[in-house]
């Protein structure tokens, strides 16, 4: 058994403080509606909003529900506006109150969950595109502005976010930067911490007399899939890319080896393709397919996004490769469900729904894929169902791999855990509670540096930055 720190925890952080008491709670409230009475704040007058906007999809992991189900804050306050913000950090700031931010809740690992009671700042308000340069086609847009809200007031100027989650319709932009890692977009573009995706940060500072302050790129580098831990993020500067109505493709095999060889091929091509997810024949007879797409059971299916262009070379392409194209049709024309909506955590989200008892990991697997797999498959049989992702790893294709697991304890995970990383995967760990087990596995001494800077009594997220607390 591993004996790595985060693997499988047991319980919350030690070293968390206490929550703060309710004459503290109601003073700070006071000071909120005295200074800014127009600042909507939410308490256990209304339990099932507190409750509500304290959780995220933490449910995904039995090793996080137990831990994370009766965590609440005790007032929540929904910001409209920096001004706000500001507020809402000062006040915590001079009462000592813990202070967790919180962007739509569509993260799975507990991000914007409070330790500690305290205030969630719920920045849904902050939803304005700011400025789009039409030199460089880069942006700045309020944190918590919607992603498929942003995508629309983009798309009349031919412009498109580079990286999208699965949610993109209901997550919003700061949460994905501050929560996520990738998604839609990373076959081409890699993960958010790479250099380029994230161009500035606009961030507020938690102390009695917070600073307003404006993050270049290097800057912003600690705050980004930071869980908000070391800044309150408000505003957000980011390239984008030039808007294609991708068509929406599907191809079936018949043997899993030439799937797995396909969607290696195709990672490697020169076609333009944003998205390529295969699932292997128990999870794609799990989705709810577009409309119109239809085939035979029993078969692994890859699915992906491809530029119109790219249709001259792909349908015979996937022939040759061993597969049968099923299906295809432009993301703009589709009826129904998306096709992105069946991959990355909405594959595991749709596979819940018909099956209990099963969670997942998030792997980026050794190349060559196949053995790894194989040897999994050898070890651990029917609890694993294979879903995979073409993703670009330091400027390289490679697939990563999100398994449906069959939920058979704490041991078993544990063991699985071990048994993915002695085989050369390296694990994105979505069963712990800490922004550094969680994905690196190690302390970031920038991360530590920049929460000192910007949230020097330790109030924000508290619990979730492991380096803080062993500092």
């Amino acid at each position: 058994m591993s004996d790595l720190p985060g693997v499988v925890p047991t319980a919350l952080p030690a070293g968390l403080p206490p929550a703060p008491d309710d004459a503290t709670i109601a003073r700070l409230r006071a000071e909120l509606a005295e200074q800014h009475p127009e600042l909507r704040v939410i308490g256990t007058e209304a339990m099932a909003d507190l409750n509500r906007l304290s959780r995220d999809f933490f449910a995904y992991s039995p090793v996080l529900e137990p831990l994370l189900q009766g965590q609440r804050a005790q007032l929540v306050a929904a910001a409209s506006s920096v001004e706000q913000v500001m507020a809402v950090a000062a006040a915590c700031a001079r009462h000592g109150v813990p202070l967790t931010c919180r962007g739509a809740g569509t993260g799975n690992y507990g991000q914007c969950v409070p330790l500690c009671g305290g205030v969630v700042l719920d920045l849904g308000g902050l939803n304005r595109l700011r400025h789009h340069d039409p030199a460089t086609d880069v942006i700045t847009v309020e944190a918590g502005a919607l992603m498929g809200e942003l995508e629309r007031q983009l798309a009349p100027a031919g412009r498109a976010l580079r990286l999208v989650p699965s949610t993109v319709r209901s997550a919003s932009i700061g949460g994905f930067i501050a929560g996520g890692s990738g998604g839609i977009g990373s076959l081409r573009w890699g993960f958010l911490r790479d250099p380029g995706n994230l161009l500035g940060l606009e961030v507020v500072t938690v102390e009695p007399e917070p600073r307003r302050l404006q993050l270049d790129a290097h800057g912003s580098e600690p705050l980004n899939h930071a869980y908000g831990c070391n800044g309150i993020l408000t505003a957000l500067r980011l390239p984008t890319c030039e808007a294609v109505d991708w068509v929406q493709l599907v191809a079936g095999f018949g043997d899993w080896d030439a799937a797995l060889a396909a969607a290696q091929a195709l990672g490697r091509s020169a076609l333009e393709l944003n998205s390529l997810c295969l699932l292997e024949d128990d999870a794609a007879l799990a989705m709810p397919w577009p409309t119109g797409c239809s085939g035979p059971a029993g078969e692994h299916r890859l699915l992906l996004l491809a530029a119109p262009a790219a249709m001259e070379v792909l349908p015979g392409l996937i022939t040759r490769l061993g597969g049968q194209l099923l299906w295809s049709q432009p993301q703009s024309q589709s009826r129904g469900i998306a096709l992105r909506e069946l991959g990355w955590n909405h594959t595991t989200l749709h596979w819940r729904a018909d099956h209990d008892g099963w969670t997942y990991l998030q792997l980026l697997l050794p190349q060559p894929e196949g053995p790894c797999l194989a040897e999994l498959r050898r070890r651990w049989g029917a609890a694993l169902v294979w879903h995979l992702e073409g993703v670009r790893h330091q400027g390289a294709p490679r697939l990563a791999c999100l398994p449906l697991v069959r939920w058979q304890g704490v041991e078993r995970l544990a063991q699985l855990i071990d048994d993915c990383r002695s085989l050369g995967a390296f694990l994105f760990n979505p069963h712990v509670l800490s922004v550094e087990d969680g994905g690196l596995g190690v302390i970031d001494a920038d991360q530590v540096a920049a929460k000192a800077a910007h949230d020097p009594a330790g109030l924000l997220n508290p619990g979730k930055l492991r380096g803080w607390l062993e500092r």
